[in-house]
């Protein structure tokens, strides 16, 4: 513990205005002295408290410094200690954080943007924001992908958001206000389906890994005589699907041309 040493200002000024007082006092008898003396202490005195002052302060200021800088250690060595025990890679763990807080600012956002059609967009976004980076769980392979979109295409997003907030807030109409806020809202119809496309594409290791599954079953059937109707042709299941979805579609709008008929 760091000793604390006090200071000798009120004895200097105590020496000063005795000096001085003796200076201007034209007599030398006891009560000019006890006169300056008195002086002197009061002086003193009055250095000494503010100088205390000044110190309890600086002390208050150097606990509170301690304080906060204890905490933020202990606050580090959790993340660390938490990170050390994920089952994530720190790739991945980085791409988590990130992802929570711009999800979070995202959602101060929705909050504080009263329109609701905005408001819907960015539900949507962050809906499809928050399956991109749960992607880096699923697949650590797809993580520099997901990088690029928590490095540039989610924070410029973000931007654009926090600067129509403000205009927003502002309660003024004007060309340069308005048409900003216009571009805004078209940019977001834009970002939705160019995050889908992002969700899509994340996808396409795994869509290409499904086929080649599918293709060596199709060939071991093949090999032992189990082909038929057992035999899984990915392209004939896919012409059936988009048949019977069709014929769903088709279905559904004759139902509805008969009821409103």
């Amino acid at each position: 513990m760091r000793k604390k040493r006090r200071s000798a200002g009120p004895i200097y000024v105590f020496a000063g205005v005795w000096l001085l007082s003796q200076i201007a006092s034209s007599s030398t008898g006891l009560g000019s002295l006890l006169i300056s003396a008195g002086i002197s202490l009061l002086a003193a005195v009055g250095v000494g408290y503010l100088f205390d002052r000044k110190r309890k302060k600086q002390d208050e200021k150097e606990a509170e410094e301690a304080a906060a800088a204890a905490a933020e250690e202990e606050r580090r060595a959790a993340e660390k200690a938490k990170e050390e025990s994920s089952p994530y890679s720190p790739e991945v763990q980085a791409i988590i954080r990130e992802g929570r807080v711009a999800l979070k600012e995202m959602g101060r956002l929705y909050s504080s943007i009263p329109d609701p059609n905005i408001r819907s967009k960015i539900n949507e976004l962050m809906s499809v924001s928050d399956k991109i980076v749960r992607d880096a769980i699923d697949d650590p392979s797809d993580v520099p992908q997901i990088r690029k979109f928590l490095d540039y295409y989610l924070p410029t997003t973000i931007k654009l958001l926090n600067a129509y907030d403000r205009m927003n807030s502002q309660e003024i109409s004007g060309s340069n206000i308005t048409g900003s806020m216009q571009r805004i809202e078209d940019m977001l119809d834009t970002a939705i389906d160019a995050y889908k496309r992002q969700l899509d594409a994340l996808f396409a290791n795994q869509a290409a890994d499904i086929q080649m599954d599918i293709e060596v079953m199709n060939g071991m059937l093949a090999r032992e005589g189990l082909g038929g109707k057992s035999y899984l042709d990915i392209n004939e299941f896919m012409k059936k699907y988009e048949q019977q979805q069709k014929y769903a579609q088709e279905n559904d709008i004759q139902k509805g041309s008969t009821s409103n008929g």
